[in-house]
């Protein structure tokens, strides 16, 4: 009779919640069905090896267009269309940097520009190097000491913080407003040690942004290592750089992201999951972020082969231009806004394709309070943490219109020693983590569809 109770009370705390055995044997299901028969990893081989990187602009980027649109298709999608959007295009070309140490010999630096920057017209540009370590020794320099000058912003990424995407933030700032501050001064160019959990010789790009009516100058940026060796030799000589670069900015231009979905069997209310389609023009963007496109395709595709009665719409969106722009992002939230289409929640993929340790939520208290009672329903296969309170970059418009947002959260102790750098490869993916974070993902929403 007690053992009869226990089960009642539990099957009963359990149905409060919005979770009930049957979600239990729904979970493990899905899991089953996607470790077993997921296409997410081939897909990701296909994208990556038959496409490759994906910059918004360039024909690779249209390829995997007309890719992703095929395999929607494939994974049974009621609905599939390309939804129009202008991007920004920039292009890399050619580019070195060198330096010229105090015996005379010039010497070749690994280096990648940073995104939407400006290059040097393929003129060579050349001055001495000066650099800070930090926002407060920049501030203390003053325009006659940097006046015709290389700054050298030599920020290292903080290793002491565990969850890397804090190291992360913390050291983006100076790849984001380098350019601008060199040329406030009155300097040439900038660069920057690369925002790397690494100590490698591997550069990483990602966007800048100039100020307004300020000089926009090249910035660049070489990775840990060689960081490391310029600080030494600045020590004791003077040091000067040489940049020859043709990178730029070349308009804008017609271009689309990918949307599909399945159609709900009581109303229309969306629920979105997606990533970003584009990638930087280096590595193969297998992380960052066919990771996030394949897992999301895999959601639809579970749901439509297990045969799951989706009450609202599940729409998957792969967003274009999120690297350098997050113009598709933009785009879809005024849509949203001109149709008054109701969304009731929205999940991103976009921190690469490690094993999944948790969901972020980035909505009211009361829905997060909901979504964490739901948490025992996840442990068993590895996702614990559901107090982050953050979402995907392309899902701010949403959630500037009061839509709760979420972001996959894999384990993240890997991911900038690749992110934005040539080593971002398929070879870097492990198949069972990337189908588990599809796992996760369509867990969740196959909860938020059931209770919401």
């Amino acid at each position: 009779m007690k053992k009869i109770l226990a089960t009642s009370l539990l099957l009963f705390g359990m149905a409060a919640f919005g979770q009930t055995k049957e979600d239990s044997i729904q979970f493990s299901k899905i899991s089953l069905e996607v470790l077993n028969n997921g296409k997410g990893y081939n897909d990701l081989r296909e994208l990556t090896k038959n496409i490759g990187h994906r910059l918004s602009g360039s024909e690779a980027y249209e390829k995997s267009v007309q890719w992703a649109a095929q395999k929607l298709r494939d994974a049974g999608a009621d609905k599939v269309w390309l939804q129009d959007v202008m991007i920004p295009v920039w292009i890399r070309g050619k580019e070195s940097l060198h330096i010229k140490t105090s015996n005379g010999s010039w010497k070749s630096l690994k280096m990648l520009s940073l995104g939407n920057s400006e290059g040097t017209g393929g003129k060579d540009v050349s001055g001495e190097i000066i650099m800070v370590k930090s926002m407060d020794e920049y501030n203390k320099l003053s325009p006659e000491q940097v006046k015709d000058k290389i700054l050298f912003f030599n920020y290292a990424f903080k290793q002491s913080f565990i969850e890397t995407f804090k190291g992360y933030s913390d050291a983006s700032k100076y790849r984001t407003t380098a350019a601008s501050l060199t040329a406030k001064k009155g300097g040439k160019f900038a660069i920057i040690r690369s925002l790397s959990s690494a100590f490698d010789d591997v550069p990483h790009t990602g966007a800048m942004r100039y100020e307004e009516n300020i000089s926009k100058i090249p910035a660049v940026a070489i990775g840990s290592t060689t960081a490391d060796e310029l600080e030494a030799l600045l020590k004791n000589q003077k040091i000067t750089a040489k940049l020859n670069s043709n990178c730029g900015m070349k308009g804008e231009k017609l271009s689309h992201s990918v949307i599909g979905e399945i159609t709900g069997k009581k109303d229309q209310s969306v629920i979105v999951v997606g990533g970003h389609l584009d990638s930087w023009d280096v590595g193969e963007g297998a992380h960052d972020d066919g990771a996030g496109i394949v897992q999301s395709i895999e959601v639809l595709r579970t749901f439509k082969k297990l045969g799951i009665q989706n009450n609202h719409t599940i729409r998957v969106v792969c967003f274009a231009n999120e690297e350098n722009g997050v113009k598709g992002a933009i785009q879809y939230g005024k849509t949203v806004k001109e149709t008054n289409e109701k969304h009731l929640f929205a999940i991103e993929s976009d921190a690469g394709g490690f094993a999944p340790r948790g969901i972020a939520l980035d909505m009211d208290d009361t829905r997060r309070k909901q979504i964490q009672s739901w948490s025992k329903l996840f442990l068993p296969y590895g996702v614990y943490n559901f107090e982050e309170k953050f979402s995907g970059t392309d899902l701010y418009p949403l959630h500037d219109m009061g839509v709760p947002a979420a972001e996959l959260m894999p384990d993240s102790q890997r991911y900038f020693d690749i992110h934005h750098t040539e080593e971002d490869t398929f070879e870097k993916v492990n198949r069972r983590e990337l189908l588990l974070g599809a796992v996760a993902m369509t867990h969740i929403i196959y909860m938020i569809d059931k209770n919401w």
